[in-house]
């Protein structure tokens, strides 16, 4: 059944403790320090970042729209940021770093307590940043908290994901450091804390200061910064959690707010109405999490352990209770498993990873039985641990109906097999689809080819014509005398060639007789055949193509005497005919003519015929047709890379092609990108079982002729 939806989930760091937001709300209010912006003189100005990032209602904060107004507010040569935050909202943090970086002043940002999480990016938007020598920075991936299914889960994984990526190319930025060394730093999963020296050293900020007064974090407990080292927490001041340290403020710390320095006494009562207004909000979490327990009470089989989940949950200090109903419902949920063969008739509702297994564990067991290899070219295997190891496919079928409240007591195979089809709910012509189209694809993947050696691969986004351009060039600059002017010259017009893709495929039956016969050799031949035909059907057309020399857009057929790229006299593989074609393509010159582009072949093409010949030139050290008592150099040793002989050429002639990634010739387009076949299900009324349809959309095409060189053999 599926959960009901949690609350929209918030991006924050891992830490966000109640009582050190207080501690900073009431320093705010009693004037020791504030997230506002103070003018020092009229030529610069101080800005307090001190507390949380992003705004909320729980604790001091700093949002990013207040903090972008009043920045902006400034018109001053020179900022200076004061940073002391154990993080917040990643947006937030971000738009805040945008905005330091654009303000027209020289911003300096200094870290005079700590700069953790999204704190540390915001640390480093200063044109020069500096670092107290007894600061502490803190660098990790983001976190949230999040409710809902397997599929929801996974979208939130993956935003947490393209946040990460977003802050690694700050970081990298500003350090120097390479964006992918950056974002394996914040994957690994680990908080990172770094004193002034190492935050130094890694290219976090420029300079380390001296030591500056530490606005004390007083409620932070070590547990709740689960990879703080032992040397940070003591340059922090962080005691246990039964004797929280008292925030130590430096009497010189001037008012922000109002310019006036509080007197001792003021900051003793700000002090004391702190730790009170700290305490009130611990009492009221530590409620609220009690009273997360209390509907349970009545589960005395479970008493020890809930008991036990609420003191950890209690003293976890970033344990909010909305976590500690997660952590309840986790607790209930373990060890719970689907009614067996006893329940058989109540429909059993699962969740939808449990769903995703079964289905995984039926497309295992059979293309195990069938002896279907996988993408690898191995032989799919079933292990003990598999529950439909070894099952013929209408014992499946039978299964899968259970699973979805269907009796089959009574029921012949056949009327197993029709129901298993047609069951709305049930999970057998999926799971069948599944290993089809599984078999298929790792048939077309193992499936040998060569269209892919020498042809370029692109996308096309509909099947309309998708026109091909080369541009021509400028030419060389032209030489001016003193003082004569500049020369217009004119944009020469390029070349266009036309792709469009079409569709191909086919239609085939799976019978009810197939699943009650068991005939996995319909796995095995037919669906592989399905797999294999589509990579045979793309490599046919490209030889075609090939064969049929096709015109292009200049008029002239792809190989011919116009295009330079057509042998006059054919000739057999040798020194001479490759040197010959090392020339042709090397003197191709661009679109406009203006220069030569210099290609070099890489790939010789040829039939099966001449592959040994080819081969045997290109790889000798020494000239092949030198028949003397003196050994000459090959003058083409290793001139190609790839030597393709294949059988779909026939006769005596041979092509030469530069590499399609430098000068394509022959493309080969595909829908959106979709390389792969795809396969389609439906169940039919005129077919005893379900029809199968195999397709794909692609289409072939001649783009260039400078590529590519054709010797007519001999």
């Amino acid at each position: 059944m599926k959960q009901p939806p949690a609350p929209k989930s918030w991006y924050s760091i891992r830490v966000r403790n109640a009582v050190s937001a207080a501690v900073l709300a009431a320093l705010s209010t009693a004037g020791v320090s504030a997230d506002a912006v103070g003018a020092v003189n009229a030529s610069s100005a101080e800005v307090l970042i001190y507390g949380d990032i992003g705004e909320n209602w729980w604790s001091e904060s700093v949002s990013a729209a207040s903090f972008v107004r009043e920045l902006n507010a400034l018109d001053v040569g020179d900022i200076t940021v004061r940073i002391n935050t154990l993080g917040g909202s990643v947006p937030d943090g971000i738009a805040i770093y945008n905005a330091m970086l654009r303000h027209q002043a020289h911003v300096t940002t200094v870290i005079e307590g700590c700069a953790m999480s999204i704190g540390s990016l915001i640390a480093l938007g200063g044109d020069t940043r500096q670092m107290a020598e007894n600061a502490v920075l803190m660098v990790h991936a983001p976190w949230t908290v999040a409710g809902g299914n397997a599929p929801e889960l996974r979208a939130v994984a993956d935003q947490l994901d393209v946040w990460a990526t977003a802050i690694s190319a700050s970081y990298a930025s500003k350090t120097g450091k390479s964006q992918s060394e950056m974002l394996a730093l914040l994957q690994d999963g680990k908080d990172h804390f770094y004193t002034a020296a190492e935050a130094q050293a890694m290219g976090f900020v420029d300079e380390v200061i001296s030591a500056a007064p530490v606005v004390a974090m007083a409620a932070v407990r070590p547990s709740s910064l689960r990879d703080m080292p032992a040397h940070i927490s003591a340059l922090l001041g962080i005691q246990s959690q039964s004797t929280p340290a008292a925030a130590a403020v430096s009497p010189k710390e001037p008012n922000r707010m109002s310019g006036n320095t509080p007197t001792a006494a003021e900051q003793q009562a700000a002090l004391a109405a702190a730790r009170e207004q700290g305490a009130q909000a611990e009492r009221q979490r530590q409620a609220d999490i009690s009273a997360q327990f209390t509907p349970f009470a009545s589960r005395t089989d479970l008493k020890t352990e809930l008991e036990t989940l609420r003191s950890q949950c209690i003293a976890n200090a970033a344990c909010t209770p909305e976590a500690a109903g997660q952590a309840i419902l986790k607790l209930l949920a373990a060890g719970v498993e689907p009614a067996g063969a006893a329940a058989r008739g109540t429909s059993v509702q699962t969740i939808e990873d449990e769903r995703d297994k079964f289905r995984a564990a039926g497309v295992n067991a059979i293309m195990a039985r069938a002896a279907v290899r996988d993408e690898k070219g191995q032989y799919v295997r079933a292990d003990g641990a598999n529950p439909l190891r070894g099952r013929r496919m209408v014992e499946i079928a039978a299964a899968c109906l259970q699973r979805a409240g269907v009796r089959t007591d009574g029921m012949s195979q056949m009327d197993i097999v029709a129901a298993a089809f047609t069951q709305s709910t049930g999970d057998f012509p999926l799971l069948l689809e599944n290993t089809m189209r599984k078999t298929l694809l790792a048939a077309y993947a193992i499936a040998p080819d060569t269209w892919t050696r020498f042809c370029a691969i692109g996308s096309v986004s509909d099947f309309r014509p998708s026109p091909r351009y080369r541009v021509g060039s400028l030419g060389n600059l032209l030489s001016l005398t003193e003082l004569q002017e500049f020369k217009n010259v004119s944009i020469p017009d390029g070349e266009k060639a036309t792709m469009q893709a079409g569709t191909k495929g086919y239609v085939v039956n799976v019978s009810r007789q197939t699943i009650i016969n068991d005939d996995l050799g319909f796995l095995s031949g037919v669906t592989v055949a399905m797999g294999r035909g589509a990579k045979r059907t793309i490599e046919a057309d490209v030889y075609a193509l090939l064969a049929s020399n096709p015109v292009m857009a200049d008029g002239f057929a792809l190989f011919h005497a116009n295009h330079g790229n057509l042998a006059g006299a054919g000739s057999a593989p040798s020194t001479t005919s490759f040197d010959a074609a090392r020339q042709a393509i090397g003197q191709q010159k661009d679109v406009s003519k203006n220069d030569f582009l210099d290609l070099r072949p890489s790939i010789w093409l040829g039939p099966l015929s001449k592959g040994g010949q080819a081969r045997q030139v290109n790889g000798s050290q020494y000239d092949t047709q030198v028949s003397n008592k003196f050994q000459v150099p090959n003058i083409v040793q290793n001139l190609f890379s790839d030597i393709v002989d294949t059988p779909r050429l026939s006769g005596t002639a041979w092509y030469a092609f530069a590499d399609p990634m430098e000068a394509p010739v022959i493309e080969v387009d595909f829908l959106d990108g979709n390389q792969e076949p795809y396969l389609e299900q439906q169940t039919g009324f005129t077919v005893d079982g379900s029809s199968w349809k195999v397709r794909m959309d692609y289409g072939v095409g001649a783009i260039d002729f400078r590529g590519a060189y054709q010797d007519p053999g001999a």
